[in-house]
C-alpha cells in the first residue's frame, strides 16, 4: 500500500524499476552526501568535545544550556518528516488551499504550551515528562504513560524511515536499502554519542537544507511558468483556492473549524506534552528562553506550511502548460511530488540532489529526535528509578547503548515495514491515535485536581481503546469498501504533525459521495477531531472514576503539578467583579513546596474559596539550582 496516503492499491516493489525516469548526475550524489556527512560532523564534534566528561545531564538534556533559536527550530524540524514535504503539495494540488487554514491552528496551539504546559515541566525540573506523572498521581501512572510513549515511537520510526526512501527508489532508482541503512547508521552514531546537544544543532543545519530545497522548486517551477501571480491566477481559474468553509460537520475532513480547533488539540499533543518536544524546552538555559522557543516556531511554521501550499500551487500551475509523464499519471500520490521535481530541475544539476537532501533531513531530524527522546524516558523512566545506584559514568554509557539499541530497533522495524503491506497504513495511524490519549493524561492531571490514580489509568485505557476503536475500525471499513475513502471521510490516517497529518489522508477522489451510517458515521471523523475526542474521553472517563473513588481524599496532593484554571479565567475579570465574587486574584506561584502548608492546599487555595491571597516567595538569597527553593508562606489581604 501507499505510504503517506490512503488508497487501495500497493506500492509498487522496490525491484520494480519500471517507473524510473530520472537518474542522479555526480553533483547531485555530492550534494546528498554533503547532507549526511556534515549532519555526522555535527554530531561528533560534540560527542568529541568533552569527551569523558560528559554526564547524563549533558547527554540527555544538553545541560540545560540551550538557547531559544537553535531549540525552536529544532522544535519545527522534530515534526517536519519527509512524508510532509511529500504530501503537503499533494494535498494542495488535489483538493486547493483549504488545508493552509490549519495555519489558524497555530496560535493557540503553541499559545497554550507557552504558558501552560512549559513553566509547569520547567519549574519541576523534569527530564522526562513522564515523571510529571509520578509527582502528579503515582510510580504506576508514570510507567503507563511511558509505555504508551515507547510504543507509539517504535512502530512509526521504522516508518518515517522506509516511506522515503521507497518512493525515492520507485522514482529515481536510488537504492533502497542502502539509503535506509545510511540514513539509520548515520542518524543513530549522532544521536547516541553526542545526545541532546548533537540533534538539536544537526537539526537547525537539516532545517536549513528542508527550507533550502524547497525553496529552489518554487523559484525554479514558477519561473517556468511564468510567475506566482500566473500561477495564482491560474489555481484561481481551476478552483483551487478555498474560501472558508464553515460546515460544522465533524464528519467533514476539512473545514475551517475542524482545521482550526481540531488542529489545536493536534497541536497541542505535539507542542504540549510529546517528550521530543518537551525535551527542548527543558534544555533552555531559563523559562523565558523556553516560552521564547515556543513563540519562535509560529511564525516558523507558518512559513513551511506557506512553502509547502505554494509548491502544490505551482505544480499544478506546471501541469497545465507541461504534459505529465504516463509514470507520474499512474503514481501514487506520495511518489507524485518527487515525480515533478525530478521532471522540474532536470538539466540543472545539482538541484535534485538538493531536494533529495532536503528529503532526507525531513527523515533524519524526526527519527534522531525519536532515538534521543526514547533512550530518555527508557533511562528516566524505566531504569533509574530502580536502580539509582548508577554513578554518572554508567548512567552516560548505558544512555548511549540505549540510544544505539533504539538505532538497531528502527532499522528492524524499516525491514518490517517492507513486509507489513496493507497493515503499514495501520502502524502508521498508530502514532496520531495514542497522542491523543497521552493529551487527555497530562490535561486530566493538571486542570482537575480531583483527579485520583485509578481514575489516570483508566481513563488512559479508556482513550486508548476509543482511539484504536475509531481508528482501526476506519482503516477497516475503507478497506472493505475497496475503494479509497470519499473526501468528507475522516482519515484513517494520522501523524504526529500538523503538516504530517495531510498525508494520512486520501488523496484521490471517490467515485461515491453517500453518507456513512450508523458505526460507519462514526468511523468517519475527521483526523483531525481524533485528539480532542480521544483526549475528551480520557478526561471524561478520569473524572468519573476519581469521583467513584473518593478523588484525592487520604492521598497528597502536589501544588506544583496544577494549573488553577478557574483562578486564572477570573484573574481576567474586572476587581469590582472580583470582589463582589469574593475571589483573590490568584497570583500564586505555581513553585511552591506541599509540605510547607498541605493544609492551606486543601482548605480552599485551589479552589478559590477563600478571601485572603496565599503566594508563596523565595527566602532571600534561595536561587532555583536543580532542587525547589526553599519558600515561606505570606499572606496578603485584597
Amino acid at each position: 500500500m501507499n505510504v503517506g496516503v490512503s488508497t487501495s492499491s500497493p506500492l509498487p516493489p522496490p525491484s520494480d524499476t519500471s517507473v524510473v525516469t530520472s537518474t542522479f548526475s555526480p553533483l547531485d550524489y555530492v550534494v546528498f552526501v554533503l547532507l549526511l556527512v556534515l549532519s555526522l560532523a555535527i554530531g561528533l564534534y560534540h560527542a568529541c568535545r568533552g569527551w569523558g566528561r560528559h554526564t547524563i545531564g549533558q547527554l540527555l538534556m544538553a545541560d540545560r544550556k540551550m538557547s531559544c533559536l537553535p531549540v525552536a527550530l529544532s522544535l519545527m524540524a522534530t515534526f517536519q518528516s519527509a512524508v510532509a514535504i511529500l504530501g503537503v503539495p499533494s494535498e494542495i494540488y488535489q483538493f486547493g488551499t483549504q488545508y493552509w487554514f490549519l495555519g489558524c491552528s497555530y496560535f493557540l496551539g503553541l499559545l497554550i504550551p507557552a504558558h501552560v504546559f512549559i513553566p509547569i515541566f520547567y519549574r519541576l525540573h523534569l527530564t522526562s515528562a513522564y515523571e510529571y506523572l509520578e509527582l502528579r498521581f503515582n510510580k504506576a501512572v508514570r510507567v503507563c504513560g511511558t509505555v504508551t510513549f515507547i510504543f507509539q515511537m517504535v512502530i512509526y520510526m521504522g516508518v518515517v524511515l522506509y516511506a522515503p526512501s521507497l518512493a525515492l527508489n520507485a522514482v529515481t532508482g536510488f537504492d533502497l536499502w542502502l539509503s535506509v541503512l545510511t540514513l539509520g547508521i548515520v542518524c543513530t552514531i549522532y544521536t547516541a554519542l553526542g545526545g541532546l546537544k548533537a540533534v538539536i544543532w544537526t537539526d537547525v543545519f537539516q532545517t536549513l537544507v528542508m527550507f533550502l530545497g524547497q525553496l529552489a522548486v518554487i523559484i525554479v517551477g514558477s519561473a517556468k511558468v511564468g510567475g506566482l501571480g500566473h500561477v495564482w491566477d491560474v489555481a484561481s481559474q481551476h478552483g483551487l483556492i478555498s474560501g472558508i468553509e464553515l460546515d460544522p460537520d465533524p464528519f467533514v475532513r476539512h473545514t475551517f473549524w475542524t482545521l482550526a480547533f481540531g488542529g489545536v488539540f493536534m497541536m497541542l499533543s505535539l507542542y504540549g506534552v510529546n517528550q521530543a518536544q518537551v525535551q527542548r524546552y527543558l534544555s533552555s538555559r531559563t523559562e523565558k528562553a523556553a516560552v521564547l522557543s515556543c513563540y519562535a516556531v509560529f511564525p516558523c511554521q507558518q512559513v513551511v506550511l506557506s512553502m509547502g501550499c505554494l509548491i502544490g500551487l505551482v505544480m499544478f500551475a506546471y501541469y497545465q502548460e507541461y504534459p505529465m509523464s504516463s509514470q507520474q499519471a499512474q503514481a501514487a500520490r506520495d511518489q507524485f511530488v518527487l515525480y515533478f521535481v525530478m521532471d522540474l530541475l532536470k538539466g540543472l544539476p545539482g538541484l535534485p540532489g538538493l531536494f533529495v537532501a532536503c528529503l532526507f533531513s525531513g527523515s533524519l531530524s524526526t527519527i534522531s529526535s525519536a532515538f534521543n527522546s526514547l533512550a530518555t524516558v527508557t533511562m528516566e523512566d524505566l531504569i533509574r528509578p530502580w536502580f539509582p545506584q548508577f554513578s554518572e559514568v554508567q548512567a552516560t554509557m548505558l544512555s548511549r547503548i540505549i540510544a544505539f539499541g533504539y538505532g538497531l530497533l528502527c532499522l528492524g522495524m524499516a525491514y518490517i515495514s517492507s513486509h507489513m503491506g496493507s497493515v503499514l497504513q495501520a502502524a502508521i495511524s498508530i502514532f496520531g491515535m495514542v497522542g491523543g490519549p497521552l493529551l487527555g493524561l497530562f490535561s486530566l492531571g493538571m486542570f482537575f485536581p480531583c483527579a485520583n490514580p485509578p481514575g489516570a489509568i483508566v481513563g488512559l485505557l479508556a482513550g486508548l481503546i476509543m482511539a484504536f476503536w475509531i481508528g482501526i475500525g476506519s482503516i477497516v471499513t475503507n478497506m472493505g469498501s475497496g475503494m479509497a475513502p470519499s473526501p468528507t471521510n475522516g482519515s484513517s490516517f494520522s501523524l504526529p504533525s500538523n503538516l504530517t497529518a495531510v498525508t494520512m489522508t486520501t488523496l484521490m477522489r471517490s467515485t461515491t459521495l453517500s453518507k456513512p451510517t450508523g458505526l460507519k458515521r462514526l468511523y468517519s471523523l475527521s483526523y483531525l477531531w481524533y485528539s480532542a475526542h480521544n483526549s475528551t474521553t480520557v478526561i471524561v472517563v478520569g473524572l468519573i472514576v476519581s469521583l467513584l473513588t473518593g478523588g484525592m481524599r487520604g492521598r497528597t496532593l502536589n501544588p506544583r503539578t496544577i494549573y488553577p484554571v478557574l483562578p486564572r479565567l477570573l484573574a481576567l475579570l474586572p476587581m469590582s467583579c472580583q470582589k463582589r465574587l469574593h475571589c483573590r486574584s490568584y497570583s500564586q506561584d505555581l513553585s511552591v513546596d506541599t509540605a510547607m502548608f498541605p493544609e492551606k492546599m486543601s482548605n480552599g487555595m485551589l479552589r478559590g474559596s477563600c478571601d485572603k491571597e496565599a503566594m508563596a516567595v523565595p527566602e532571600e538569597g534561595s536561587a532555583h539550582q536543580g532542587n525547589s527553593p526553599t519558600f515561606v508562606l505570606q499572606e496578603t489581604s485584597l
